[in-house]
């Protein structure tokens, strides 16, 4: 009986444009990596803390899961592959996206260094005052990426998929992150307290 299909000695290896791309992506992830630890190593610097860039760094998975979504949304009406400019488009978000937790965090510490806030009153208003300051800067951002995704034209399939990426980490992360950071800075600031008094 004549078996069908390759030997079982048989080696398949990707090569050419396969090959090159999972370098690529080996090559990303490291650089994501890096991207990581300088931008906690940056904030930690910013806070004079080891502790706070901790609250900021979450809002990198939002904005990940965010790419994630935006991407799909772009494929339901064009697939866009995950070449490497996509996946640029999600070293980029870190950079972009914690910004708004700065602010935030930045913004709290100052009202208790300050003007001697409670935890929980520096939280509120630091959150009261960077809404409108966070809204606008995701607007400007989002408007200013959109031809990316939207418009036609010659190599606009290029930058696609990196747009949508953008567009989706900004967006979930900016609303998710006027509800997640405050509440997760507010227990830090809690249980930091809460070891710090006298027994």
């Amino acid at each position: 009986m004549r078996r069908e299909g390759l030997p079982q000695a048989t080696l398949i290896r990707l090569t050419e444009g396969a090959d090159q791309l999972l370098l690529a992506k080996e090559a990303m992830t490291v650089q994501f990596v890096l991207a990581m630890i300088i931008t906690y190593l940056l904030m930690a610097a910013l806070f004079e803390s080891f502790l706070y860039p901790l609250i900021v760094v979450t809002t990198v998975p939002l904005a990940a899961a965010g790419g994630v979504l935006g991407l799909m949304v772009l494929n339901l009406s064009r697939f866009q592959p995950l070449d490497v400019l996509t996946m640029l488009g999600f070293i980029v978000l870190i950079g972009v996206v914690v910004n708004n937790a700065i602010l935030i965090v930045h913004q709290a510490l100052g009202f208790m260094r300050e003007e001697g806030f409670t935890p929980t009153d520096a939280v509120a208003a630091a959150v009261g005052i960077r809404t409108r300051p966070i809204f606008l800067s995701t607007f400007t951002s989002v408007v200013g990426l959109l031809p990316l995704v939207l418009f036609p034209g010659a190599g606009s399939e290029l930058y696609r998929g990196m747009g949508s990426v953008l567009v989706g980490g900004l967006l979930l992360s900016t609303l998710l992150t006027l509800v997640l950071t405050p509440a997760l800075f507010s227990l830090l600031l809690s249980m930091r307290k809460g070891r710090e008094k006298p027994a």
